[in-house]
């Protein structure tokens, strides 16, 4: 009874604040001409198979524009403002899965007892294998209870001889375990109310425009404040477009890039020359210089904290139930002895294997992001040339951090153990974008490439486990509008489509005695998507179907949907995402990699050294890399009903 009054108390919160919007027609009726108040209402309501209710999110949305004309040297001067609030019921009304009731007791594998309670591995007094004498094994199950768990990835795939361990799931207010101090650990009301934070995330977006115009007829425009500034010309997968961070704990990777942008506190100056001569045979229609300078505090992408609906390739749900195997110590599934066969559930204690923490950059100038872009138009070519020196917003986990060996107890830096701190490498990324409209054919084609270099990723082939690399990334994409008399004879479909290649330079695999051993991400991958829209009832009407396929994995999302407009202010879209293909799939996990020689040398391989992997493989925690953002969801499909009132 009481979960139901705490859901209708907010729910009735949300009612109030919607209520409210009767009275902002007439705000915007009576506003000046130089002043704009609109905004909107919306309720996105999802259910996820095999989970129920997994979106009950409303918000609440307003934009607000003053122009005040030309103030001092400054023309066009105007002050931008876009304030947006949320509340996801689904943390109260579905709290069995995602609020303060998640969660439960656990079973992990062991090859000599099928399965074991996390808490009674090797190393606890429930275990009869016997341990050589001075080991440090075992942890108290009073600090890390088997309780308001679930077992890493079990929405995917068994445990099937790999490594699984037990994952917190509950707010973080509620339950503290593996919440990562100023990274992953949002309590029930951060989770509810998503833009209350201390990063004020309720100002969605706060500048101020203003022109400086030169006798040469240059303008230099500038905009300054809370901002998204978007580079690149395409969509769903972000090339160029990496000013901003983004959330995916909305809804993964199918939202608007427009609405799960993070934006920052940034300086943007563009000094627009237009039409340029710069010689004789080489004229430019539109010809533009453009500095960014992001000088907010770093922010890396929101993955998804474990427990939430949507959680990026596991990876919230790995780091969090990795923190807690530092912090607690905890229970492994199939480690000690592992083989292809399995291995003995392994109680670890606190300090030796797992994340201890994460490097959040401090502000400071060298820790702001500088970007530099030119663009114009030449003919029916639009092209851009970009650089930008920035932070990765995705987490490196880098070892080789002291540790306590499980067997003599010693402190050290152990190679090849699964015990990192989390970091954001500096990433330098050069590039440029070219679009080109055809008229014969009537189609607009785009291309956009990056290079990066400084990015890092997951490497078992080496001590630290991981390694840098270059980065080669790019789309083409084409859109065109085709009729089809058949399905409407007076409006053309819109056919968008788009190519993502993505190639890692430095690229490390070998094959070791149980399987390949290095980095999991593929070296070469591609992505294609494809957009079919129609248009009925003079527009208001709008079918659309969007898929996506990752080639290496495997993996196919599919997203229907139909967007009907009521009215000049109601609008309704009812949709689904389903994901077919290949799901989760196996990498080195590194049990075999031997940090603690000669304790930890794996059965079978003759001449085991330390720090070495033998390539044994599992579903975690590297899997994830090769299943991809989508093969990672395969358990994630939906309905979704979305009901918006605009004022």
């Amino acid at each position: 009874m009481q979960t139901t009054i705490r859901g209708l108390r907010f729910w009735c919160c949300t009612l109030a604040g919607s209520a409210s919007l009767t009275l902002l027609p007439a705000i915007s009726a009576v506003a000046q001409d130089d002043t704009r108040v609109n905004g909107f209402y919306e309720n996105a309501t999802y259910g996820r198979e095999g989970v129920g209710l997994s979106k009950f999110r409303n918000t609440l949305q307003m934009e607000l524009e003053k122009k005040a004309g030309n103030v001092g040297m400054f023309n066009n001067v105007s002050v931008n403002a876009t304030l947006r609030g949320t509340y996801d019921g689904v943390y109260d009304l579905n709290e069995d899965e995602y609020g303060r009731d998640a969660g439960g007791p656990i079973l992990l594998q062991d090859i000599a007892s099928g399965y074991v309670a996390h808490g009674n591995g090797v190393g606890s007094p429930a275990s009869a294998i016997p341990l050589p004498p001075g080991n440090t094994f075992g942890f108290d199950t009073t600090q890390n209870p088997n309780e308001g768990m679930i077992v890493l990835g079990e929405r995917l795939h068994d445990q099937a001889n790999g490594v699984a361990f037990g994952v917190p799931v509950q707010p973080c207010d509620v339950d503290s375990r593996g919440c990562i101090d100023d990274y992953l650990d949002k309590d029930m009301n951060e989770l509810r109310f998503q833009e209350f934070n201390d990063r004020a995330d309720f100002i969605r977006e706060l500048y101020v425009d203003f022109d400086l115009n030169f006798d040469s007829g240059n303008i230099l425009s500038t905009r300054l404040g809370k901002q998204q500034v978007i580079w690149g010309r395409t969509d769903l997968f972000r090339v160029l477009d990496v000013i901003n961070p983004v959330d995916f704990s909305r809804n993964n990777i199918y939202d608007e890039l427009e609405d799960i942008r993070i934006p920052m506190w940034i300086l943007k100056t563009d000094y627009r020359m237009g039409p340029t001569r710069v010689s004789e045979g080489l004229i430019f229609d539109d010809l533009n210089f453009q500095v960014v300078w992001n000088f907010d505090q770093f922010r890396p992408h929101d993955i998804g904290q474990c427990g939430q609906p949507n959680v990026i390739l596991d990876a919230g749900c790995f780091f969090r139930g990795m923190n807690n195997l530092w912090e607690n110590g905890g229970t492994v599934a199939n480690f000690a002895g592992a083989t292809p066969d399995g291995g003995l559930a392994t109680d670890f204690g606190p300090g030796q294997i797992g994340i201890r923490k994460a490097h959040m950059p401090d502000w400071s100038l060298s820790n702001t992001q500088l970007g530099l872009k030119m663009e114009g138009v030449y003919g029916d070519v639009g092209f851009s040339l970009n650089a930008l020196t920035y932070r990765s917003q995705l987490p490196s986990l880098r070892g080789g951090i002291p540790a306590e060996n499980a067997f003599t107890g010693q402190t050290d830096v152990w190679p090849g153990l699964i015990a990192f701190d989390i970091h954001f490498p500096r990433v330098n990324l050069v590039g440029g974008s070219v679009d080109y409209y055809s008229q014969p054919i009537d189609t607009v084609f785009r291309v956009e490439t990056a290079y990066t270099s400084g990015e890092e990723f997951a490497n078992t082939l080496r001590e630290r486990l991981y390694s840098e690399s270059d980065v080669l990334r790019y789309v083409i994409g084409a859109d065109k509008n085709i009729s089809i008399p058949l399905l409407n004879e007076t409006q053309s479909f819109l056919f968008s489509g788009q190519l993502f290649g993505q190639h890692i330079l430095d690229h490390e695999r070998e094959q070791r005695t149980y399987g390949e051993a290095g980095i999991p991400d593929w070296e070469h991958n591609w992505t294609a998507t494809l957009l079919i829209k129609g248009f009925y009832m003079n527009g208001r009407l709008s079918p659309q179907i969007i898929t996506a396929h990752d080639f290496r994995a495997q993996a196919t999302a599919i997203a229907p949907s139909v967007d009907w407009l009521v009215n000049n202010n109601f609008r309704l879209t009812l949709g689904a995402n389903f994901k077919v293909g290949d799901g989760a799939r196996e990498f080195d996990d590194c049990r075999s990699c031997n940090p603690w020689h000669p304790f930890t040398q794996t059965p079978g391989v003759a001449g085991h050294q330390s720090g070495e992997s033998a390539g044994l493989s599992g579903y975690e925690p590297l899997g994830r890399f090769q299943s991809g953002p989508i093969g990672m969801a395969q358990k994630e499909d939906e309905i979704q009903l979305t009901a918006r009132y605009s004022f």
